[in-house]
Parts: C-alpha cells; sequence; structure tokens
C-alpha cells in the first residue's frame, strides 16, 4: 500500500552538532501563522508609507510572554548568547550564539534545538494553549557578511512586514 501522507522536510543540517560553538539565525512561526504577538489596534500595513520603529510596536499578552521567554535563554543556559531578536505578529526572528571559550569549544550537552523548544514550550505552558508550529527553521550563520545580511533582515522587519514572506491580514 502507498504512503499517502506527506513527508516532512528534514529541518536540520544532517551530521551538524548544533551544541558547537557559532551563531544560528533562528524562524519561529506560530501554528497556522496566526498573528497574535502584537496588539491589535497595531496598524495592518507597515512600511514605506507609516514608519513604524519596532520599539513603538505594542506586543500583546502572548507577545509579552514570548518576549519575557526569549530574554531568559541566556539564563537558562548560560552558554548561549541572544545577540538580537524581533518578534513579529506571526513569528519570531533570533540569532543565537554559542561562543568559544579562550579558543576551545564550550562542552555543553544543550543544543540551540533545546533551548529553542525549551522556550516554546514556557510560552505554550504559561498561556495555556500551544501557539507554534511545529519545529523552527535554522541557518548557521557562516561569516561576519552572512550575519550583517541577517542582522539588518532583523532590524528592518518590522518596517517592512507588509512585504515579509511571512505576512498575513489581520
Amino acid at each position: 500500500m502507498e504512503n499517502k501522507l506527506p513527508t516532512r522536510k528534514h529541518n536540520r543540517l544532517d551530521n551538524y552538532d548544533y551544541s558547537s560553538c557559532g551563531a544560528y539565525f533562528i524562524t519561529i512561526c506560530t501554528k497556522d501563522r496566526r498573528s497574535i504577538f502584537w496588539d491589535n489596534d497595531q496598524p495592518n500595513f507597515v512600511g514605506e508609507d507609516i514608519i513604524l520603529p519596532f520599539d513603538s510596536v505594542g506586543l500583546s499578552t502572548i507577545g509579552k510572554i514570548t518576549d519575557e521567554a526569549i530574554k531568559s535563554i541566556p539564563e537558562r543556559y548560560s552558554h548561549i548568547e541572544l545577540l538580537q531578536y524581533v518578534i513579529m505578529p506571526n513569528h519570531v526572528h533570533m540569532i543565537l550564539f554559542i561562543p568559544h571559550d579562550g579558543g576551545r569549544m564550550i562542552s555543553s550537552p544543550t543544543s540551540i534545538s533545546t533551548a529553542v523548544g525549551q522556550m516554546k514550550r514556557y510560552v505554550s505552558k504559561k498561556i495555556g494553549v500551544a501557539i507554534w508550529q511545529r519545529s523552527f527553521h535554522d541557518h548557521i550563520i557562516r561569516d561576519k557578511s552572512d550575519y550583517d545580511k541577517i542582522s539588518k533582515y532583523i532590524y528592518e522587519n518590522p518596517i517592512k512586514w507588509q512585504y515579509d514572506c511571512f505576512y498575513t491580514e489581520k
């Protein structure tokens, strides 16, 4: 009998140790891309006609809980640094970094996947319902140019929301 179920794309790089030193660009989406992180009062269009700095975006209650959970990653995992992040209406982008220590890699049983999974579970438990899409997207940042491009993308994401691939109407 032929399997009619769709096969899921493998999200992680084969044979890569996600607890090794390096910078990781993470994107986590809400289930069904529901826009739940920004206040309903926010304009649906954030772009060239309406410049809205990210610090003026009002986070919803769920957005504030998510913000708290993201900021707590380095507190829970002392070997992981949070370099940058943005909370969009229906997804989150982060750059997480596992640094070197005196020229040698920090030995760490905790991977990026563990830290992200724990953050997602914390938010869902705190609000009492699962809100996340299964898994998450990651990109291993390869060099300074790659980092600069991703950092700029994260910074500009709120003002380019209408053009984002995750954009949905409210």
